[in-house]
């Protein structure tokens, strides 16, 4: 089968929400293929229904970011389809209603598998699938600052330059077994598992650049996200903003021109300005 030879971007978790607008953008100004993906089919092919219905021409897959398989099968598509990936948006996450009844080290696990350790997996798998020039965008959340860590010594391991990913990986993993045993506070956490997880969020993503500056391919820029606060289903629709407004920042970020280098591997508001992760 040859090679389509148009541009492709993919967005995660694209049936509903910011997803869904930053898929709705991207068919407006990304010229290539834009994939919705989603974990439920019916519930993607009917976003891509609307889609239609206002004259956007999406492409649909089933990806299910927290099932090894569902990742290794789009991946398998993407590269037997595409000579590669030009946009890459990690949008899929949940998190847990503050009435939520499960223990607090169950949301702790079920959190960090689906907002870091499962996008963690999606970006192994198509990573190597980026193009030269490509961009990549983490959503993060303003829950995804530094200053959300109460512990010092915590805050200086993450802030860390020579951070990696195993040890990033290891503090994920810690917050998780310190928060099933009821301790996590007394080891610099928060009791937040939806801002830990976007905190592991923001730190990859720096990580990430930092691998990308010396990687063959040039200019990779992947940076990570606040898109403010949305109405959406995971806000309760509290968020005073529309999502096509969540989406501008993102979508912003998916189209950077070529060769930028100033808005690169760093933590972007909603309003497009960069924030000092370390500080703000």
């Amino acid at each position: 089968m040859a090679l389509a030879t148009s541009r492709l971007a993919i967005v995660t978790g694209g049936n509903k929400g910011i997803g869904y607008a930053i898929v709705k953008d991207l068919c407006e100004r990304f010229d290539g293929d834009v994939y919705l993906t989603a974990r439920d089919v019916g519930r993607g092919e009917a976003a891509v229904g609307r889609l239609n219905e206002l004259g956007l021409k999406p492409k649909f897959h089933q990806l299910d970011v927290t099932d090894t398989g569902s990742v290794a099968a789009f991946a398998k598509f993407v590269a037997h389809s595409y000579a590669g990936i030009d946009v890459l948006v990690n949008n899929a996450a949940i998190a847990f209603k503050a009435a939520a009844t499960e223990p607090f080290g169950e949301q702790a696990e079920e959190t960090l598998r689906v907002n870091y350790f499962a996008l963690r997996s999606v970006c192994d798998a198509l990573f190597p699938l980026l193009v030269p020039g490509a961009r990549v965008v983490n959503l993060s959340s303003s829950a995804g600052r530094l200053s959300m860590i109460p512990g010092d010594e915590l805050k200086r391991t993450l802030s860390s330059p020579l951070l990696t990913i195993d040890q990033l990986d290891a503090l994920m993993r810690q917050f998780v077994e310190k928060a099933k045993g009821g301790n996590h506070e007394q080891f610099g956490w928060p009791s937040s598992a939806y801002s830990v997880s976007k905190v592991g969020v923001s730190a990859l993503t720096f990580i990430q650049q930092r691998a990308f500056d010396v990687d063959p391919r040039t200019d990779i820029v992947i940076n990570s996200v606040h898109p403010g606060y949305v109405d959406t289903d995971m806000t309760s629709h509290k968020g005073p903003l529309t999502i096509e407004q969540g989406a501008e920042a993102p979508v912003y970020l998916s189209l950077l021109p070529a060769g930028e280098q100033n808005v690169k591997g760093r933590y972007v508001w909603n309003d497009k300005t960069i924030k000092d992760w370390c500080k703000c």
